[in-house]
């Protein structure tokens, strides 16, 4: 599981350490207040303000001359240190707040005021159009005595004045009850439903007998009936349901909508073309993940930005990046690939997996009974690669391949072959920030053995399906595999440290037989090679059972392997088994749907969602699609389509964890340039960004101030600054590009 801090900038420590300090005021504030001097009845005691600020009381309020031309919001600020938190204290953190022009955003934060500048809690009101008072409610995740209140006000071209008064931090106080909006309760896929395959919703009902319901045309005019299914207390949402299968009716359309105990769903089409858009769109996500080019507007309306990482001011850059102190005497240049999620981050193990499973979704297209290869022929995607004559698919995965291969240890250095297991800032930034405007320093972090493992799996795999395009990227990919693949043979067990997680994700992994097969798997259906064979077959993993509820992601790829061996063509002794046991785990999540109330082949023990529940959810169904092209069989179709139900709004929220499908969905995640949220100049992530979904262990103060104690489903929460349910991530796109070509195929 990732590991991640949302962190106020490095640069606050510039707001501690050289900010224009104002005269302390005493304490005797009331007791449950943190905030002394809120209403600056003592004038500015205990408050600072930055250097660029100038700060004063004005008709008993604070008022602050902000500078123009200034980039981001911490670049003035005046605020509070030293205030007391409590962990697991509730807070009420309120203040009014104008701007002179109006419409100003401000970023009031209440985070660490020392390194490493944590944020507990922030928010950023539109002054005068979010209205002049505000008041939030949120949990202290820690105990410290240097707690910090602070308002950050740059980023404006022009200059501007902010006033605030009655600033408070009320410890003690009730905490709010988050009720979420799930709408009406008759649950469905609020995208599309095939015209040929399964339909099927929920209801959410107290009623205990079956009910009648009615599938209603854009027109209002029933043209379907029956009656539910009920099924008692769903386990994953403490909620009484019941099903409804309207699968008989096979008109396309658009806007229908499904009616039952006097509830009217959220409408829906019958039909293709939103299947065949979200291939496209799911895939097209990763251009505006790139690091080290610039967006253009051209190829994505609203998303240009700068190039990031590429030594320009104030970027440090990937061209030249050094190693941890104590790592390595070399530098690399490591410029490309993808960011990893929102943060600025780059790692190989997330990489490697994403990179798997977009070229699976390629190289299934190519055998697989129903596949379309023309649906990634070149141009598909608008990328600037696109009029290459080669498949948009494959230009847009090399983007991130060529990163794999820059992170190898290059020979003759200490560790030779093996792969750096990350590229990432020196400490965690702060949300909103363009990757372009990122000072923070950039590092490598030490080899492991899981990140060799994955540059070999993943470059196999490309060397033999670019070969027909580009033999010399093919050659060069291939050699690095075997490199790679050799160092690991000889460096066996050098781990990820599970507390490196300072600036990024620490991706700690300490089971890597997995990573062995995946990789010996890879590099005998490119070779063919008689020693990668007995590699494969002599592997623990090749007979192990490998698919559990909560199927397969970065830190579980034996399934990578399982599924390339049952599908590419080769001549593995007993590929028949292998084929079977595909198969058999197919079963086993068959089975899970059939028995969920929601219809999704995920049941985690006693409902703990895992961080990115929504991948697992379609990773299972990558399983059971996968058993429909090596069997035929319709029923593993249709629990492949079904699958997509859940993601696309037929959840206890009634959400489409899809942005830009579904009436309501997900496009707040985790992100520090998809930040509309935050800065209105930014966008929402683009269409077809998956949101990583429920996730039980909310790490993030936002979900632990809103979601203590929720069930299974109900662990989300659709904002910014709750990481650890609404994150956006390379590897959980992947899975939705597969499985959104799956079913595009099946129309």
């Amino acid at each position: 599981m990732k590991r991640r801090r949302t962190a106020l900038l490095s640069l606050t420590a510039l707001l501690a350490a050289a900010l224009t300090a104002l005269p302390a005021a005493p304490a005797g504030a009331e007791e449950t207040e943190q905030v002394k001097n809120g209403t600056f009845d003592n004038g500015t005691e205990s408050w600072w303000s930055s250097s660029n600020v100038t700060a004063g009381v004005e008709d008993g309020r604070l008022c602050a001359d902000v500078p123009g031309g200034t980039t981001n919001r911490w670049d003035a600020a005046v605020g509070q240190n030293d205030i007391p938190l409590v962990a697991g204290e509730t807070y009420r953190f309120s203040f009014q707040a104008n701007g002179t022009p109006t419409d100003h955003v401000v970023r009031a934060v209440v985070g660490l005021s020392v390194s490493p500048y944590d944020t507990y809690y922030e928010v950023s009101p539109q002054l005068s159009v979010s209205g002049n008072s505000y008041s939030y409610t949120f949990t202290a995740p820690v105990d410290t005595a240097q707690g910090q209140v602070a308002f950050q006000v740059g980023g404006s071209a022009e200059p501007w004045r902010f006033c605030v008064d009655d600033v408070s931090l009320l410890g003690g106080v009730p905490p709010e009850q988050y009720e979420p909006d799930t709408g009406p309760r008759v649950r469905v896929n609020q995208v599309a439903y095939l015209p040929s395959g399964p339909k099927n919703a929920t209801l959410v009902t107290d009623a205990t007998t079956a009910l009648p319901w009615q599938l209603k045309n854009a027109r209002g005019t029933v043209v379907a009936r029956g009656t539910s299914v009920p099924r008692g207390v769903d386990a994953s949402s403490g909620q009484n349901v019941h099903s409804i299968d309207f699968g008989r009716y096979k008109q396309r359309g658009e806007g229908y909508t499904l009616v039952a105990d006097g509830e009217t769903s959220r409408p829906f089409d019958i039909g293709t073309a939103a299947y065949d858009k979200l291939r496209t769109d799911a895939a097209k996500y990763y251009y505006t993940q790139r690091s080290g080019i610039a967006i253009r507007d051209d190829l994505r309306p609203g998303y240009a930005r700068p190039a990031g990482h590429i030594g320009v001011a104030p970027n440090q850059g990937d061209t030249d990046v050094p190693c941890q102190p104590g790592v390595c005497d070399y530098r690399l240049n490591a410029a490309g690939g993808w960011y990893d999620a929102g943060d600025h981050g780059k790692y190989v193990v997330n990489g490697g997996i994403s990179v798997w499973e977009l070229l699976s979704t390629y190289e299934r297209a190519l055998h697989a009974r129903t596949g379309t290869p023309a649906a990634f022929r070149d141009g598909t995607l608008s990328i600037p690669e696109s009029g290459n004559k080669v498949p948009d698919l494959l230009d847009e995965v090399r983007w991130e391949l060529e990163f794999l291969l820059k992170m190898q240890v290059p020979a003759g250095q200490p560790l030779a072959g093996m792969a750096h297991h990350k590229l990432h800032d020196e400490n965690w930034t702060g949300l909103p920030l363009l990757p372009s405007d990122d000072p923070q320093k950039r590092e490598l972090h030490p080899p492991t053995t899981a990140a060799t493992l994955n540059l070999a799996a993943a470059a196999a795999q490309a060397a033999r399906l670019y070969k027909p395009y580009d033999r010399a990227f093919a050659a060069r990919a291939l050699a690095a595999a075997r490199t790679a693949w050799a160092a690991a043979l000889a460096h066996p067990d050098v781990y990820a440290d599970e507390n490196d997680g300072v600036g990024g994700g620490a991706y700690p992994d300490r089971d890597i037989q997995d990573e062995f097969y995946w990789a010996a798997a890879e590099l005998y259906l490119t070779t063919g090679e008689k020693g990668f064979r007995d590699q494969v077959l002599a592997s623990p993993v090749h007979t192990a059972d490998i698919f559990g509820p909560t199927g397969f992601d970065w830190a579980r790829t034996a399934a990578a392997a399982r599924l390339d061996l049952a599908t590419v063509p080769n001549r593995l002794p007993g590929r028949d088994q292998v084929r079977r046991s595909v198969v058999r785990g197919a079963d086993r999540y068959l089975a899970t749907l059939k028995d969920h109330p929601y219809g999704m082949p995920y049941a985690p023990a006693n409902n703990v969602y895992d961080w990115g529940s929504s991948h697992q959810v379609l990773n299972n169904a990558v399983v059971l699609a996968t058993a429909y092209d090596i069997t035929g069989g319709a029923k593993y179709r249709d629990g492949a389509v079904q699958s997509m139900d859940y993601v696309l709004g037929r959840n206890a929220l009634n959400i489409s964890y899809v942005t830009g499908y579904g009436e309501v969905n997900a496009h707040n995640q985790h992100s520090r340039w998809y930040a509309h949220q935050l800065e209105p100049s930014l966008p929402n992530p683009p269409a077809g960004t998956l949101s990583g979904g429920p996730n039980s262990s909310i790490q993030d103060p936002v979900a632990q101030a809103k979601l203590q104690g929720c069930v299974g489903q109900f662990c989300y929460i659709d904002d910014i600054q709750s990481w650890s349910t609404n994150e956006t991530t390379i590897n959980w796109n992947a899975a939705l590009a597969w499985m959104a070509a799956f079913v595009a195929d099946q129309g």
